[in-house]
């Protein structure tokens, strides 16, 4: 039996990725992937079977083997990038939020920090349809994927969640996790802070340092700021 209306409610992530992944079929300029995170593997096989048998333009769709680090397991899908794939993600969405009743998608892209409401107006802002624009659309991306600030950092793993939550693990230690609060160009990020200066917490940037890595770290009231290559990053410590 196929899955009906409200079947994978409460089972599959609000948000999902656009562009984060590299394709099974082909160039990445050519195809467009999305993924989603589901909380179990017998859903998100479910989840592949409807995809699979009901959008003729879905090139592909497959989930992952196994469970992943933040205990989910990640189907994927892929699409031609033509000038019709964000209508087609959007003809996605609806068939997939009438599944788990959701009516209030959002996406990251490339895994930037700033998820997206879902709407064909963000999607064509954000999301390439033209192969020959994707390499630039890329590059401009790359400065905002949170795998990539961390890119030279001493943890394992970064785990950005649906609420803006972000998980740094690193063996042999405890989780951080913290709330995202801001990304940007260096000067314009700092000036969006209203918070003063803390000279309070020292050791934590110290901890922070050892922990995390060689990042220039400072603290405005509660909230953290990393910087790396003129951008910053601004958080609130969660634990």
């Amino acid at each position: 039996m196929g899955l009906r209306q409200g079947d994978i409610q409460n089972l599959i992530d609000n948000t999902f990725e656009i562009d984060s992944y590299q394709s099974k079929m082909g160039e990445d300029k050519n195809i467009v992937t999305l993924s989603f995170s589901l909380a179990h593997k017998q859903p998100a096989d479910d989840l592949v079977k409807f995809l699979e048998g009901g959008y003729t333009f879905i090139l592909d769709a497959d989930v992952t083997a196994g469970e992943q680090a933040d205990g989910t397991y990640k189907v994927f899908i892929e699409l031609e990038r033509t000038r019709e794939s964000n209508e087609h993600i959007m003809e996605i969405m609806d068939g997939v939020g009438k599944l788990a009743d959701i009516d209030n998608w959002r996406f990251r892209y490339y895994k930037s920090f700033k998820g997206h409401k879902l709407t064909i107006e963000h999607l064509n802002e954000y999301v390439p349809t033209d192969p020959e624009n994707y390499g630039l659309t890329i590059k401009e991306a790359k400065l905002n994927n949170y795998k990539n600030f961390f890119s030279k950092s001493y943890v394992d793993e970064v785990v950005m969640e649906s609420n803006d939550e972000i998980t740094i693990k690193k063996k042999y230690a405890d989780p951080l996790m913290f709330k995202f609060v801001d990304f940007g160009p260096t000067v314009k990020t700092i000036e969006n802070i209203k918070e003063s200066f803390n000279t309070q917490d020292f050791s934590e940037i110290i901890y922070l340092c050892k922990y995390i890595g060689d990042y220039n770290i400072t603290k405005y009231g509660n909230k953290l700021t990393f910087d790396n290559s003129g951008h910053t990053l601004v958080l609130e410590r969660i634990i």
